[in-house]
């Protein structure tokens, strides 16, 4: 009778409650449609916590054509007689809350608003099930792409996944990832975590993978081609898994140094956060690469250094994630710093304070290198100066408080907030925690403003120049 009640009472407040399409985002049973990040306020969605997702895709390499459920466990914060889910792919045919159909529409760039028959109660789990289908449009490296060679792969940051399935696109809202690919017999299939199932039949190729650990939107991948193959195996039992579209492998060599180059990572940041490793090599021309967790998705164009860099985003992005695009820093600098300096002093040798005074040197009187600032460098730019103001900021940071210093404060929190989230406000107090040198200053010069730090700052300890 009690239960009665409550169905009674749902389906009445149901009944009242505006339509998705005119609710207020601010109405108590409403999830709101962003989450209010100062780039991207629609991203992410308000209401519900996902735990997990559970994809299942066919996909056809010649007529491009994608047909997908996706199955969201997650828990709702607030009562929902509606929610949005962030989704631009295929046409929607159907969507369920937990095993009833729902009300659906599609509005603006990417949401994908979703009326429960029944609204969902706070602190209850609901399991939403949405299956679409159409033809998996070219993005261009905005999320689904096509390859030269008739396959497909998915890279994009911040805005990818929402390409090829619905989900909640923040970095605030991480969860597990598995999937399930079927394509005809003659392509093969990767994607992160560990792949469970590599199975043929009646002319078609299943896989299914499945990421042990919480994995972020636009971290996640899928990739269709007719790859090769290298299988490796850290000495402690890591599994390696390299993938290769036709023309791709004479990368080779350089994905055979990635043991070496996760012993190296993990001398600076601590234990490998994940069970598998790899990287995806693509033949399709793209303007960069990117760290999808476990297994990066590679340009032709990439070098070692390029290896090192998204090997580095396994603790810096990936397993440690911004809780905010505007903490982008804590991504690309560490990233960049580690490849650019770190990998050439202790592996190649380098004279990096050498290098870091020529760089100085070129650059202090040029308006343009320093209009960015690294703490907040606006929409559309956070891809920008991370990556050539960053490691001169951490080098110099390194000189001023010395290595023991440094290099114990940056491994320490990154494993503080391993499968989780940081900000910059929190990297500056945690490195101030681990030294009497005040940093205020120097964090406000190199992080905050938009001019050369002062001489002091930019020419800290061992840095003077000579």
């Amino acid at each position: 009778m009690q239960r009665f009640a409550v169905l009674l009472a749902g389906l009445l407040l149901w009944a009242v409650v505006p339509s998705p399409a005119r609710a207020d985002v601010l109405d108590p049973v409403t999830g709101a449609a962003g989450l209010g990040d100062p780039y991207y306020p629609l991203d992410g969605n308000g209401g519900y916590d996902v735990t997990h997702y559970d994809l299942d895709l066919t996909y056809d390499p010649p007529s491009h054509h994608l047909a997908a459920t996706a199955r969201i466990d997650a828990t709702a914060t607030q009562l929902l007689a509606a929610f949005n889910l962030d989704f631009s792919g295929p046409p929607v045919r159907m969507i369920t809350v937990n095993g009833l159909p729902a009300g659906f529409e599609t509005t603006g760039d990417h949401e994908l608003t979703v009326r429960p028959l029944l609204p969902v109660l706070p602190g209850l789990p609901m399991r939403v099930v949405v299956d679409y289908a159409g033809e998996a449009a070219d993005t261009e490296g905005e999320g689904w792409t096509r390859s030269p060679g008739g396959g497909a792969f998915v890279i994009g940051e911040p805005h990818g996944a929402a390409s090829w399935y619905p989900l909640n696109d923040t970095p605030l809202d991480k969860a597990g990832f598995a999937l399930r690919v079927t394509v005809p017999e003659g392509w093969e299939v990767m994607s992160n975590g560990l792949r469970t199932e590599h199975t043929v039949r009646d002319g078609l190729l299943t896989t299914s993978w499945v990421s042990r650990h919480p994995v972020l939107g636009y971290l996640t991948t899928v990739a269709i081609d007719r790859f090769t193959f290298l299988e490796q195996r850290r000495p402690d039992g890591t599994e390696l898994l390299s993938a290769f579209a036709p023309g791709a492998e004479k990368h080779r060599e350089n994905e055979q140094r990635v043991p070496e180059i996760l012993d190296f990572l993990e001398s600076l940041y601590g234990r490998y956060p994940f069970e598998v490793a790899g990287g995806i090599y693509v033949d399709a021309e793209m303007p960069f690469s990117l760290e999808t967790q476990t297994r990066p998705v590679y340009a032709p164009w990439t070098d070692l250094n390029t290896v090192v860099h998204e090997l580095t985003h396994q603790w810096w992005g990936d397993s440690m994630s911004v809780r905010r695009w505007s903490d982008i820093c804590l991504n690309e600098c560490f990233a960049s710093y580690t490849a650019d300096y770190l990998w050439l002093e202790r592996i190649d040798k380098a004279d990096v304070d050498t290098k870091y005074r020529d760089t100085v040197a070129e650059v202090r009187d040029e308006p343009e290198f320093w209009e960015i600032p690294l703490a907040d460098p606006g929409a559309d730019n956070e891809f920008t100066s991370v990556y050539y103001r960053g490691p001169l900021f951490l080098h110099a940071l390194r000189k001023l408080i010395g290595d023991d210093v440094f290099f114990t404060a940056v491994g320490d929190f990154v494993r503080a907030h391993a499968y989780g989230n940081a900000s910059m406000p929190e990297f500056r107090d945690f490195v101030q925690g681990r030294t009497s040198l005040p940093l205020s200053e120097f964090f406000a010069a190199w992080l905050d403003r938009t001019e050369p730090p002062p001489e002091p700052f930019l020419y800290p300890g061992s840095l003077a120049p000579r």
